[in-house]
Formats: structure tokens, C-alpha cells, sequence
């Protein structure tokens, strides 16, 4: 481009904005979504501004909390008054998603991911936890549990990711079309948020207020929509090249583990349950008629129940 042609682009991000499609600005989703008063933090590691909360009681176990594809660390708001009493509750926002955004140099991997939630424990001077973790938090949380066992107590996975996924959920599958990560994140209308969470939900009518609002709002962070292509595209060549050998690297986990599926999650199937309870003999199983791919969002009483039984037991 000639140096004296002036740039298409910033007109074009500025007319999808004021068409509510592009970037707001990061220091107001802050103040709504990530501001002191609601406990929210802030550290460097990894390069990576990591937003994180630390709940509960100092003198309590700890409890990290992971998050999925999208979302951000207000998916546990309704498990933290439960646990609150029993536990120290760290959560934070996976890199790529929430206010803690994207990578500065574009790389992405769950080795990284698994990097920074490491660091995070050693920043919280955290030796030990107990970790839940849904979709790709459960895929984290897993992983973590192989990598570094002496720093996991127990595991709650929820409709973890892991097997392979014969088909892929259309978000995640639309990374793959050519100039995705262009497109993607100039055209991103709440419609298709909106539809995105309904199909996350067993039954769409227990979607709260202000829900589909803050999933859009946090994925208009600057570079959120970007980052998330990255990522997609990095789970559908892990999905394709390396979950086939999910069988024995499930089965050397040591960590005493609560599988958690909605019988009606239409992202990953209800199906992989047999496979977790072939490949971990002794894996306790828990199945929610009717409801979708986030319980602990869902339905958080009955799944925050059902897991501090299985934590506290």
C-alpha cells in the first residue's frame, strides 16, 4: 500500500462499531464486568493481563474454577455463595477470553494456558487445589492434573473436552473457513452470540437477564474475537491430531474425579460419558436430565450441590 493512500480500515472498524458489531472500549468492560469492588484483579504473566478473582476464606482449601470456549469467569457466579464458606475460590478468565483478552504475540496452545494457570497458583502462593473445570476449563484442568498431579486434590470436570469430537460445534468449525480471523471479528452481531448461548443451554428459558448481554460485551474486547479464531483453530488440529490418545492419558489421572454432563449438551455429546468411565474405572458420574453443555451456569444450585458433596466427602 502506498504510504500516501490513507488506510480502509480504521473507517470500516469505526462504521461496525457504531453498528454494535466491533470493539468497545477495554477500561469500560472493566468497570462493568472486572472492577475492584466486585472483587476483580489484575496480574501479568505470561504476557497476558490475567483478570482473576480470589474468594472465600485465606484459612480455607483452595478451589480454581475454569471456564470454556467464550465465556469468562462470571460463568461460577452462582457456585461461589455455596462454596464460599468451605473454600478459598480462585477463578480467572482463560487467555483469549473475558477481560484477560488475547495473546500480544497471537500464540496459543493449552500447554500455554496450562502455563499461565500455573503461574497464577504460584502468584497466589497456592501449592495445592481442588480444580472444576467445564468444556475447555475441563480439557485445562485435566491436563494440569497429568502435568503436575502433585498440585491437584480433586477433579470436577464438566462436559470436559477430551475425546474426539466427530462434530465440531459450528462456532468453532467457522474457524476454519478462509479469512475467518478477519471476517469473524469485524462481523459478529449479538444475534449470533445470542444464538451460540441458546445452544449451551439444555432449555434456553434458563438463560438469566444480562446473560447474552455480558457474553457479547466480552467478546467485543479488543481483540477478543480475534484470538478466539486463533483458539478455535488450534482445538480443531488438537481435535484432529492428538485426542486419539485421550484413552491412556485419561486413564494414568490420579486424582479422585466427578464427571458432570447435561444429557441435552449439543456442543460435546453425552455420548463421551462411557468412554471416561471405560478409561478412568472409579470416576463418579452425575447426569442432568434436560439441561446443556454448562450446568454450573444452568443450573448452579443443584450442580454446586452435587460437587461439594463430591469435594467435601
Amino acid at each position: 500500500m502506498s504510504a500516501n493512500r490513507p488506510s480502509l480500515q480504521p473507517p470500516l472498524a469505526a462504521g461496525f462499531a457504531r453498528l454494535g458489531f466491533g470493539p468497545l472500549p477495554l477500561e469500560r468492560l472493566k468497570s462493568r464486568y472486572g472492577n475492584a469492588a466486585q472483587g476483580s484483579r489484575y496480574v501479568e504473566i505470561d504476557g497476558f493481563n490475567v483478570h482473576y478473582r480470589d474468594e472465600g476464606s485465606r484459612d480455607k482449601p483452595a478451589l480454581l474454577l475454569i471456564h470454556g470456549v467464550v465465556a469468562s469467569l462470571h460463568t461460577w457466579d452462582g457456585w461461589v455463595q455455596a462454596f464460599a464458606p468451605h473454600y478459598r475460590i480462585i477463578r480467572f478468565d482463560v487467555p483469549g477470553f473475558g477481560l484477560t483478552g488475547p495473546a500480544r504475540d497471537g500464540v496459543y496452545s493449552v500447554e500455554r494456558m496450562m502455563h499461565v494457570l500455573g503461574q497464577l497458583l504460584d502468584y497466589l502462593q497456592v501449592g495445592k487445589a481442588d480444580i472444576a473445570g467445564n468444556s475447555l476449563g475441563g480439557y485445562i484442568a485435566w491436563n494440569f492434573a497429568l502435568a503436575q498431579p502433585q498440585r491437584v486434590g480433586k477433579l470436577v470436570l464438566i462436559d470436559p473436552a477430551g475425546y474426539p469430537m466427530h462434530k465440531v460445534p459450528w462456532m468453532i468449525a467457522a474457524a476454519a473457513l478462509p479469512g475467518a480471523t478477519v471476517a469473524m471479528p469485524m462481523w459478529m452481531p449479538r444475534a449470533l452470540i445470542a444464538q451460540g448461548i441458546k445452544e449451551v443451554y439444555g432449555e434456553p428459558g434458563r438463560i438469566k437477564p444480562g446473560v447474552v448481554e455480558r457474553y457479547y460485551d466480552l467478546s467485543r474486547r479488543p481483540g477478543n474475537r480475534r484470538g478466539m479464531m486463533e483458539i478455535f483453530r488450534v482445538l480443531l488440529k488438537v481435535n484432529k491430531e492428538e485426542l486419539h490418545t485421550t484413552p491412556e492419558r485419561v486413564a494414568l489421572i490420579k486424582a479422585p474425579t466427578l464427571l458432570m454432563w447435561g444429557d441435552r449438551d449439543r456442543w460435546i455429546s453425552p455420548k463421551h460419558v462411557p468412554h471416561w468411565q471405560r478409561d478412568l474405572p472409579g470416576v463418579q458420574v452425575r447426569v442432568y436430565p434436560g439441561v446443556g453443555h454448562i450446568p454450573m451456569e444452568e443450573i448452579p444450585e443443584q450442580s454446586a450441590a452435587d460437587a461439594m458433596r463430591f469435594l467435601l466427602g
